[in-house]
């Protein structure tokens, strides 16, 4: 069996350089024609009346053989317009009916789901309209992602993302209006589908919006990010992540804090943690907000990442902490995520604490102190358990004293009947 794949677009556009370069030669040969077709002798004798005709029968046969392939040319282009035409208007006629099957079914199916419960049955949520903080719609109960919220007015808050059905991922949430909050993220569907993000926080210090949680396989929604502030505010603290998915578990991270001029930069959102049955992978924390004049806002903490099953191997891992703001003095970065991981019978567990955020830089005074990192514990009935601690934070840079180093996190693995 033989496949053709045509692009009704590309064929077009083909047939238009192929009729322009046919107007050029068809143009070249009428200037040449008359040069080379009808010479003039040189002189009165034979000879030069013979070499004339000689070079004028080899004209006016090229003009003749440019005439006839001229010809061929146009017939060519011709074909080539017809056979486009011709193939987008089968193709046209194919796809209508598929179309009219496909709208057919979904309105049979949608419509007795949409009148009892006012939501589909597949499709995707209805957004927020702008400016009016509407929530997003949920998306169909069998498959459909989540509506995304509307932005809010001045002082209102972001419209929250719409949840997904069985299969989907949840709306995002809509920006908050001049000093309002983010709306949160969707929830993520049933059994697949990640959590939708955090609306931004409004201009003027609006803190950002949560992230939407994943609730079986899925990973949370990272959390808005806070407004920055112009004036002698402080800026937004960053949204919190989204928690992960209940068997496979990863979090949201934090969302940044927002900028600010005079003021403190805002902190920077939390991670989620992520507490799944056989992977945990705990969201960073977001980064805190630089200001021009003012002390940097504090990096957001890593969440905890753990893991708990019976059997197999499980897999903790903690977020990394934020790293703090820029300013005259410099934000603390955040504390690592704990990691841990726990098998009740027979396991390879593994835990990583997350590392510790770094301390910001500062202009003219102290810089941030580093983040501490996260402490690990793998203990398990029989198996092998291992466990790291996160690195500590650096300290920031400053024209004065230099901020203090975060302290390494401490890691344990325990085990009851130990197998090496």
């Amino acid at each position: 069996m033989s496949f053709v794949i045509a692009a009704p677009d590309l064929v077009a556009m083909a047939t238009e350089d192929l009729a322009g370069i046919g107007a050029s030669l068809t143009a070249a040969n009428a200037a040449a024609a008359v040069p080379t077709s009808g010479l003039l002798a040189a002189a009165g004798d034979e000879v030069s009346a013979a070499i004339a005709a000689l070079f004028s029968s080899h004209g006016q046969q090229y003009q003749a053989m440019s005439a006839q392939a001229a010809a061929f040319h146009a017939r060519f282009v011709q074909a080539l317009a017809g056979a486009m035409g011709a193939y987008a208007a089968a193709e046209a006629a194919n796809a209508s009916p598929l179309q009219t099957l496909e709208q057919g079914l979904l309105g049979a199916i949608n419509a007795p789901a949409a009148a009892l419960s006012g939501r589909p049955f597949i499709g995707n949520g209805t957004n927020g309209a702008p400016g009016t903080g509407e929530a997003g719609g949920p998306g169909g109960w069998l498959l459909g992602n989540g509506g995304n919220g509307g932005s809010g007015a001045p002082g209102q808050t972001g419209g929250a993302g719409g949840a997904a059905g069985l299969l989907g991922h949840g709306g995002t949430g809509g920006a908050g209006g001049t000093g309002a909050s983010g709306g949160k993220g969707g929830t993520g569907g049933w059994l697949w589908g990640s959590g939708g993000a955090g609306g931004a926080g409004g201009s003027g210090g609006g803190s950002g919006g949560a992230g939407g949680n994943a609730l079986m396989f899925g990973i949370g929604g990272n959390g808005g990010a806070g407004g920055a502030a112009s004036g002698v505010g402080n800026g937004g603290v960053g949204g919190a992540g989204g928690a992960g998915g209940a068997l496979v578990a990863i979090g949201g991270a934090g969302g940044a804090g927002g900028a600010a001029t005079t003021g403190t930069g805002g902190a920077g959102g939390a991670g989620s943690n992520a507490l799944g049955l056989f992977l945990g992978l705990g969201g960073s924390g977001g980064q805190g907000g630089d200001s021009a004049m003012g002390s940097g806002g504090a990096g957001g903490a890593g969440g905890s990442g753990g893991a708990a099953s019976p059997f197999g191997i499980d897999i903790g891992i903690g977020g990394a902490g934020g790293h703090g703001g820029a300013g005259t003095n410099g934000g603390a970065g955040g504390a690592g995520g704990a990691g841990g991981s726990s098998g009740t019978v027979f396991a390879l567990d593994l835990s990583w604490g997350g590392a510790g955020g770094n301390g910001g830089a500062a202009t003219t005074g102290t810089g941030g102190a580093g983040g501490t990192g996260g402490f690990a514990v793998a203990p398990d009935f029989i198996g092998f358990g291992a466990a790291y601690g996160g690195a500590g934070g650096l300290g920031g840079a400053a024209t004065g004293a230099g901020g203090t180093g975060g302290t390494g996190g401490v890691g344990a693995g325990l085990s009851l009947i130990h197998i090496s």
